[in-house]
């Protein structure tokens, strides 16, 4: 949301101006009990509520958190309301269908209000959002803000991802964007499922520690980085029928279970929006860095993510898998211990010059043979 940053005093009407002046009037104004006009009253607390005096300040929030749904939701449809006003009070009633309604009617507030509340919002009120096509455009952080909430219907999320794609906007904040867009352009668009969407998300939202815990430090064993994802056969079966669009979105908002299943995607672009989803540990990535029935794609974008092959059990393991680019295996063979090169270098299940590589290190250690 926007800065909560103090209104300019000359822009205030006299009476606001005196209830915000010094005497007893500032703390009577702040509990809801000095008579103002529905604006001034939403302008005075407002003033309050960042006001330096903590006592002041929190009792105009209280009071403001206390207004009657009615009156404020009359109070919240004037066009002349500061951004930082209808920001303020969005944040304290927007749960509220009466107040949220006229909020985001309301042509003075802020576009970065709008993305605040579609990332919180129910799938009613984001269905409400949506329909201002001009606002998304123009403010795409809306977009990516329905998108990473889940409670927003997949129907409507392909609705303004389409929008979207359709003028050229490339919307920030969503990691998967190309994974996205290519699936509208590569003809992957096929009707979403709202329920069943719903229902995996909740299938896979539980605790996922089995496959999150450990320390990417180690050396993971080979039969436990090709081990297939320990997930329920249903909950499998319904992720893979569900649609493209939705994979991708299910890869973004889903836990380790789910990303499991998903890298696993025979489509290139479902794999790779798992590996890139904001929720991946570096344990699930050290994981898929040995797992050699993975996609080229996913493993070359491991291992051009310097936050994960800082770790030394990612490195081994991107090392000794043979879809792993030689130009990258070879960056990290200098930094593995005598004893993984010495496995390596005897390893058929690597590339040539790979092997060729350790052998040469080893050598330069003096821990090789001429």
């Amino acid at each position: 949301m926007i800065a909560h940053t103090p209104l300019d005093p000359a822009t205030l009407s006299p009476a606001a101006q005196k209830a915000l002046g010094p005497g007893p009037g500032r703390m009577m104004a702040s509990r809801g009990m000095m008579p103002l006009p529905p604006a001034d009253q939403l302008a005075v607390l407002y003033q309050l509520s960042i006001d330096g005096d903590a006592g002041l300040a929190e009792a105009a929030k209280k009071t403001a958190a206390g207004l009657p749904e009615k009156l404020l939701a009359g109070s919240l449809s004037d066009g002349s309301l500061d951004p930082r006003i209808l920001d303020f009070f969005g944040t304290l009633h927007a749960d509220k269908p009466a107040i949220f309604d006229v909020l985001v009617q309301n042509h003075a507030i802020a576009d970065e209000t709008i993305a605040a509340l579609a990332g919180k919002a129910d799938s009613r009120a984001v269905d409400m959002i949506a329909t201002n096509e001009q606002r998304m455009l123009r403010h795409p952080e809306i977009i990516a803000a329905m998108y990473m909430n889940r409670r927003a219907r997949m129907s409507t999320i392909d609705r303004v991802v389409e929008l979207a794609v359709r003028n050229n906007v490339r919307v920030p904040g969503i990691a998967v964007w190309d994974e996205v867009a290519r699936a509208l352009t590569g003809g992957t668009t096929e009707g979403s499922d709202d329920a069943a969407f719903v229902a995996v998300v909740e299938a896979v939202s539980g605790d996922d520690s089995k496959l999150t815990a450990g320390d990417a430090e180690q050396v993971l064993p080979e039969e436990e980085l090709n081990a297939p994802p320990p997930i329920d056969e249903l909950d499998q079966k319904s992720i893979r029928n569900l649609s493209v669009p939705s994979k991708i979105r299910l890869a973004q908002l889903g836990n380790a279970f789910a990303r499991a299943e998903l890298i696993r995607d025979p489509l290139k672009i479902v794999a790779l929006a798992a590996i890139k989803s904001p929720g991946v540990t570096e344990i699930e990535a050290a994981r898929y860095a040995g797992n050699q029935v993975l996609p080229e794609d996913v493993i070359r974008y491991i291992a051009m993510k310097r936050e994960w092959t800082r770790l030394y059990g990612i490195k081994m393991s991107l090392c000794r898998n043979p879809k792993t680019p030689i130009s990258e295996a070879t960056k990290f063979l200098p930094f593995l211990r005598e004893k993984d090169l010495t496995l390596l270098s005897k390893s058929k299940g690597v590339p040539s010059a790979l092997v060729a590589q350790c052998r040469k290190l080893l050598m330069q250690r003096g821990g090789g043979k001429k």
